[in-house]
Formats: C-alpha cells, sequence, structure tokens
C-alpha cells in the first residue's frame, strides 16, 4: 500500500496539534501575573495554591509566604513570570488581625495544640488597662525565638518533624520589628489586636509571649492575614468563588499594573489601608470593639 507525502505531512500535522493539545491539557496555560487570594481556613497554603492554580488552568505558580492552615486571609499567589517577585515579597512587611485567647497555653502556640499551660485556678480574665499597658511593650525590634512547631528547619529536617517526636531543640532568636500593635476588641478573656510587622515575625509567639507578659498564659485563637507588602486583602478573591467563575483570569494583576518595585516597576505602591473597629472579622462572643482615643 502506497501512501503519498501530502498524506504523511497531513498525518504529521494532525499529531503534533494531538500532542500540543494533550501537553496544554496537561501543563495548563502560559499565564502571568498576581492573584491575591483569601485563603479558607482548614487548607495548607499548597492545597490553596493548587486550587487557585486548577481554576486558572496555569502552567506555572507559587505562592510569597506559608499560612497555617487554621489562619486566613491574604495568599500572594504568583503565575508564570510573576513568581520572579517571590524574593521581594518574602521579605516584606506584613499585616494580621490575631485573635488571642487568655487563660491558657498550648504548644503550637494556637487553638489546634495541647495545653501545656493555664492560668491559676478561679482566672477570671484581665483587666483592659493591663492589657494596653503589655502591648506597648511589644512595640519596636526585638529578639523573637521560633517556635517549635514550625517549617524552619534542623539538618534537613523541619523543626514540627522533631515536635511531632516530643524533641525540643534550642532555636536561635531572630530579630524581627513589629511596627504597630493596635488593640481593636477586648473582652476579659480574649481580644483582637492588629498587628504590622516585618518579614519572620511568629504571631503565635506574640501571643504566647503577650499571655506570659499578662501573667495568665494565652494563645491565638484565629488569625487573618490582611497585608503583604503593597498588596492588602481587600482585593482578594475567596477560592469557592474562583472555583465557580467564568473567567477567573479577570483577577489577575497584570504584570504592567504590579505597584512600584516590583518587576516589572510601573505604579506607586498601595498604600496601608486603616483597619476600623468596624471592620473586625469574626469576633468571638462576647468581645466587645475597643473605641479609638
Amino acid at each position: 500500500m502506497r501512501v503519498s507525502l501530502t498524506s504523511l505531512k497531513t498525518s504529521r500535522k494532525a499529531i503534533v496539534s494531538f500532542w500540543n493539545l494533550t501537553m496544554a491539557k496537561r501543563h495548563g496555560r502560559v499565564l502571568d501575573g498576581v492573584l491575591l487570594l483569601d485563603k479558607p481556613v482548614g487548607l495548607s497554603s499548597n492545597h490553596a495554591l493548587q486550587g487557585a492554580k486548577r481554576a486558572l488552568d496555569a502552567q506555572k505558580a507559587g505562592h510569597t509566604g506559608t499560612l497555617d492552615p487554621f489562619a486566613t486571609g491574604l495568599l500572594v499567589c504568583c503565575m508564570g513570570r510573576a513568581t520572579k517577585i517571590s524574593g521581594a515579597m518574602l521579605s516584606a512587611d506584613k499585616g494580621y488581625l490575631a485573635t488571642i485567647a487568655f487563660g491558657q497555653e498550648t504548644d503550637s502556640g494556637d487553638l489546634t495544640g495541647v495545653v501545656v499551660n493555664q492560668a491559676a485556678e478561679g482566672f477570671a480574665g484581665i483587666t483592659l488597662e493591663a492589657l494596653e499597658a503589655v502591648l506597648q511593650t511589644f512595640l519596636g525590634t526585638q529578639m523573637q525565638i521560633p517556635p517549635m512547631i514550625s517549617a524552619l528547619k534542623r539538618d534537613g529536617k523541619p523543626l514540627y518533624e522533631y515536635a511531632r517526636q516530643g524533641i525540643v531543640l534550642e532555636r536561635e532568636p531572630r530579630e524581627i520589628t513589629i511596627r504597630n500593635i493596635d488593640l481593636l476588641a477586648f473582652s476579659p478573656l480574649s481580644a483582637q489586636v492588629q498587628v504590622h510587622c516585618t518579614k519572620g515575625t511568629y504571631i503565635r509567639t506574640l501571643a504566647l509571649d503577650i499571655g506570659r507578659a499578662l501573667g495568665c498564659y494565652g494563645h491565638l485563637s484565629a488569625l487573618r492575614r490582611t497585608q503583604v507588602g503593597p498588596f492588602l486583602l481587600e482585593g482578594a478573591v475567596e477560592l469557592e468563588t474562583l472555583q465557580t467563575m467564568t473567567d477567573p483570569e479577570s483577577h489577575l494583576i497584570a504584570m504592567s499594573d504590579l505597584p512600584a518595585g516590583l518587576v516589572p516597576a510601573a505604579k506607586t505602591a498601595v498604600s496601608p489601608s486603616v483597619i476600623t473597629p468596624g471592620s473586625i472579622h469574626e469576633l468571638p462572643a462576647g468581645i466587645e470593639p475597643v473605641q479609638a482615643h
């Protein structure tokens, strides 16, 4: 059976086209830009990123700073060429809304851990005056000891793996700066604070240290990231919303629209927003907003 040269060329083109379509489907589209994602509670940062990547059908994606599964809020996801800004974003200041529960300290510093210390029997809570005074002592540059339950590595293994085996290692204190710490809501047993800090700050450790300074112990009961460098939570989209959209790529910030100082520099950086008591996120029952004065 003879096959013509034209038929061979046509077949070859069909095979190449099919291969290209198959690879595109397997690896996703080439998309460049930044997605501001509002990470839901219960998901790791990587799982949230992969969900966004699938929703966009993007070929390449990365995020610029981990949030614990129990935490929510701003996860800056970089697609394609935008992954080049990851280094700059890891070094950027961060903003958080942190809810601290008083009376108990956990091994992880948050509500997912095991209680290891607690206030004396009959503890009824703290006073507003005591908390305001203690918060002021945490302003500025200081040394902070990273928690054992963290992704920091020792001999190639994350610290949390040692912690799971009951091993506690010495950790070198690291220099951090708390630029602002403002009390937004208060009850004798819980409070919500707005924190603006430098990279590498562990808010879980901050909550533990505040509880110890008050003499009653404490831990994080909720954490929400509101800012990463020039990017703000107000511009973020929820993962569930993104996954149900017909045009999810409309939420991508184009490379040419990135704030000044990123790649490529184009516009003036966004100014940090001021969070007021009216914008407090899901306060636990019994906590009242603190009026500005």
